[in-house]
Parts: C-alpha cells; sequence; structure tokens
C-alpha cells in the first residue's frame, strides 16, 4: 500500500515541478508583435504596404518515407500503382535474366557470386585458399567523418621532484 503511496507523492511532484518550469519559460515574441515595436513614423509607412524584409517560411526536409514514396510514384498522383511499385523489381529481374528468357536458372541468378568467386580463383582450382577468400571481402567505403575542428592535446603535465 505504501509503494502506491509514493508513486502518488511522486506523480505529484512531477506535475508541480513541470507546472513550475513552464510558468519560469520567458514569452516566445510572435513576429507580429516584433514588426509592431517599430517606431510609429515606420510603423505607418508599414502598414501602407507590406514589409520585404520579413522572412518567408522555408518548406520543411521531406522525411525517408517521402522521398522513398516520391521515388516509387513516378507520375506523381501522390499514389503508388502495382505497376509503379513492381516497376524496380522488374529491372533488377531483367538484368539479372541473361537469356531473356524470363525465366531465372540459378546461375542467372547467381551471376554476381559466381563472378566475384571466378575471380577471386587466381589459380582456376576451382577452390579458394584462405588468402584468395580474403579478396572477397565487401569493401566498404568510410563514414564521412563531420568537418571538426581537431581537439587541442592535452598539454604535458611536468612532474617535477622537490
Amino acid at each position: 500500500m505504501w509503494r502506491y503511496l509514493v508513486g502518488a507523492g511522486a506523480a505529484a511532484l512531477l506535475i508541480v515541478a513541470g507546472m513550475m518550469l513552464q510558468a519560469a519559460r520567458p514569452p516566445v515574441a510572435a513576429p507580429a508583435l516584433l514588426a509592431s515595436a517599430a517606431p510609429p513614423a515606420q510603423a505607418q509607412e508599414s502598414a501602407a504596404q507590406p514589409a520585404a524584409d520579413v522572412a518567408v517560411p522555408q518548406a520543411l526536409d521531406r522525411t525517408r518515407e517521402q522521398k522513398r514514396f516520391d521515388r516509387y510514384d513516378k507520375d506523381r498522383n501522390d499514389v503508388i500503382t502495382r505497376e509503379e511499385y513492381l516497376a524496380p523489381r522488374r529491372k533488377a529481374f531483367a538484368k539479372l535474366d541473361r537469356d531473356g528468357n524470363g525465366v531465372l536458372s540459378f546461375d542467372e541468378w547467381a551471376v554476381r557470386t559466381t563472378t566475384k568467386f571466378a575471380a577471386a580463383d587466381k589459380d582456376g582450382s576451382g577452390t579458394l585458399t584462405r588468402t584468395e577468400f580474403a579478396t572477397t571481402a565487401v569493401k566498404r567505403k568510410p563514414r564521412a567523418r563531420p568537418n571538426c575542428p581537431p581537439t587541442p592535446a592535452p598539454a604535458a603535465e611536468e612532474h617535477g621532484e622537490d
């Protein structure tokens, strides 16, 4: 029973703390209020004509899903048809179907793997040694590091004996 009382007390403290933090926030001035803070002569001029230096809101960046949707929606009608959805897969299938008969054999499907194996098998033995196998590892691009200034090296502390 005491656990419920402690939990309710903690929830009440969190609510009070949130209300205090909200009350302590400085009010944010709206752009319209900032424009009205201009001197009276300028205020009359700006009332007659719109201000040219008012910042126009920019469009937000599209999300990853919006970009992905747009890649499939080729005719830009905000719906993806079955044909639009299957088009990339048809292209990938056509690349793999070397003889163009509409059927993938195992060799056609595994063409990249068999080509990679053949290139790694330098002696043509049909088997890969450890050294040959090491050449088949996926070569990954290094991640782009942010353009941050280098951190200064900590100064070497001198330890002197008295």
